[in-house]
């Protein structure tokens, strides 16, 4: 069965579990079995999905695919672009640089309504999409190697 780590920001809980509950959702109906890690915040997820890469490789114990969820809201400073920017850069530059699949469900919102929207499996469903993508990448990956 293939395997899944889902590192989740946990700064909003209630979108953190709505996020969670869409990506866990998907990833049982495509029978991927999966872990889950949770940080404070989005700037915390690339050093953690650098952490779980490295701490894989020494224990022999891969994932397949990875989706990262959280959420960052604009708030009356620069803050935002800054863990929206450089969280999203760091994580990239891990994808483009290990070939990873990898979702990401990063919510970046103005307000805290845009992001229940998006969020809530019974809506947008953005967590759900994020498995969806990284499956999506598992499988190109294996059709092309």
């Amino acid at each position: 069965m293939a395997r899944a780590l889902i590192i989740e920001a946990r700064f909003y809980d209630d979108i953190g579990d709505m996020l969670l509950a869409g990506a866990t959702a998907e990833l049982k109906r495509r029978k991927f079995a999966h872990e889950v890690i949770s940080v404070p915040g989005v700037l915390e997820i690339p050093p953690a999905l650098a952490m779980a890469i490295a701490s894989s490789r020494r224990r022999d114990l891969t994932f397949d695919a990875f989706v990262v969820l959280g959420c960052v809201i604009r708030g009356e400073t620069g803050h935002y672009d800054i863990v929206a920017g450089e969280g999203n850069r760091a994580i990239m530059d891990l994808v483009v640089g290990g070939r990873l699949a990898l979702g990401n469900g990063i919510l970046t919102v103005e307000n805290r309504e845009q992001a229940i929207v998006r969020a809530d499996p019974n809506q947008k469903d953005k967590g759900g999409d994020a498995a969806a993508a990284a499956i999506a990448l598992f499988d190109l990956r294996n059709a092309l190697t």
